[in-house]
């Protein structure tokens, strides 16, 4: 299983036996012994010519299994829990649907005085952080797509629609990792927003967390730094390597 994960683990699209052998700690002759065994259940291929191991179709299928199974509502809610205890804010999760976005879970804080979202209610992709955190992380041509299909609507007198104001916030949204909103979608709230992404690097959810803009600043301190922890851990276990 260690000589398996290794394969996973490694940028290098094939490793030979000397180089697995180096960093597992085993004997040559083990190893060979591994690569024997994982090749005949297809986990492992060899190309003869030069020797070298690479991951096989049925290890493939093992990934694909596994993200096929993977429901994100449900691995991302012990992260909302989290990430509401340790803010006091509300923390949520968004899905990505055409050229919406729409919350699908919520933590609610615990607070007198604090915010709570509708789910299942599309919103555009120019409105608030959750929206922009799926805008920013397409590529241009997917950006340039959105931005001809339809005008960039006003949800609240904050919201962006200025199609080369928006592109400017977009990059910077790439840039730090994170995007912020402040009455953008909804009048009075804050929120900061960060993607998760998949094993191929798409943005599948994004996480935020959001408060009454009077006592939440979005984009400072622990909060950024827990929210990206968050989503990191996430991105990871849906086969993202940073």
């Amino acid at each position: 299983m260690d000589v398996l994960l290794h394969f996973g683990r490694t940028e290098q699209p094939d490793l030979g036996v000397t180089e697995i052998a180096t960093a597992l700690g085993l004997t040559k002759a083990a190893v060979h012994r591994i690569l024997t065994a994982l090749r005949s259940r297809e986990l492992i291929t060899v190309d003869p010519s030069t020797r070298r191991y690479a991951l096989g179709p049925a290890a493939v299928a093992l990934g694909r299994a596994y993200l096929a199974r993977t429901d994100v509502r449900a691995m991302a809610a012990p992260e909302l829990r989290r990430l509401s205890e340790r803010t006091r804010e509300t923390a949520t999760l968004s899905l990505r649907r055409g050229d919406t976005r729409l919350y699908v879970d919520q933590v609610v804080s615990g607070q007198e005085l604090r915010l709570e979202v509708s789910l299942g209610i599309p919103s555009p992709l120019n409105a608030g952080a959750s929206s922009k955190a799926f805008l920013a992380f397409l590529p241009d041509f997917e950006v340039d797509a959105y931005l001809a299909r339809r005008p960039l609507a006003a949800v609240t007198d904050q919201t962006i629609t200025d199609p080369a104001t928006l592109r400017k916030d977009l990059a910077a949204i790439r840039k730090r990792g994170y995007a912020t909103s402040l009455g953008e979608r909804q009048a009075g709230a804050a929120s900061v927003a960060a993607p998760i992404f998949d094993h191929d690097a798409r943005v599948v959810a994004v996480i935020s967390v959001a408060g009454p803009a009077p006592r939440f600043e979005p984009g400072t301190g622990q909060t950024v730094a827990d929210l990206l922890a968050a989503a990191s851990r996430l991105s990871v276990r849906l086969g993202h390597q940073p």
